[in-house]
């Protein structure tokens, strides 16, 4: 009863989306009307307003740390954390109080996995870090980070359903990445930080 308790509650917290919460705190448009229609970090940067953006990054990514730091702290098994994390990235996708048009889950799937394990963590921030610096593209990096993260999550010798977990928030997260896999491919992708009307 406990872990279906926990998993209702993080599906809820990851319906709440950051995007939406800090764009109107700070007066913005709604994310949902600009840029790539989005509801995620790197679309409020296209509003120029950085510290919205950070609250957006860190608002996501706590609300994943937090849900499974938790299912931890209760003491539930590896396999109710892992659908803890699963739930709450889930959420974050498909929210429910935005009619289950949510966003690509970056921010929370790195939440998710800092709360696994710091290692795990820091290994798929510096896989993003590094390919963004480099290539100054938000998606390539979020692309390059998922498809890393289950196999640092296998090196790191991490419990089996959590492994399996990070795999499955990895193909996700690749999947709501379609349309910008295609911009790739296409060399039509904006750049990070980059203001655009319509993409």
């Amino acid at each position: 009863m406990l872990a279906v308790i926990f998993v209702i509650a993080a599906y809820l917290l990851g319906s709440i989306s950051f995007a939406v919460v800090s764009s109107k705190l700070f007066g913005l448009a709604d994310p949902r009307s600009y840029g790539s229609g989005n509801p995620g970090a790197t679309n409020v940067l296209r509003s120029g307003k950085k510290a919205a953006a950070a609250l957006t990054l860190f608002g996501d990514a706590a609300k994943g740390w937090l849900a499974v730091f938790l299912a931890i702290q209760f003491a539930l098994s590896d396999v109710q954390i892992a659908l803890v994390a699963l739930a709450v990235f889930v959420g974050h996708l498909f929210p429910v109080f935005l009619r289950f048009k949510g966003g690509k889950g970056v921010a929370t799937a790195l939440g998710v996995l800092l709360a696994f394990d710091v290692w795990l963590g820091l290994g798929a921030l510096v896989t993003w870090l590094l390919i963004a610096l480099v290539f100054r593209l938000s998606s390539l990096a979020a692309l390059a980070a998922a498809a890393a993260a289950p196999v640092y999550a296998f090196f790191l010798c991490l419990p089996q359903a959590w492994v399996w977990a990070s795999g499955v928030m990895s193909l996700l997260l690749i999947w709501r990445h379609k349309s910008n896999i295609k911009n790739l491919l296409a060399g039509k992708e904006s750049k990070i930080g980059k203001k655009k009307s319509a993409e």
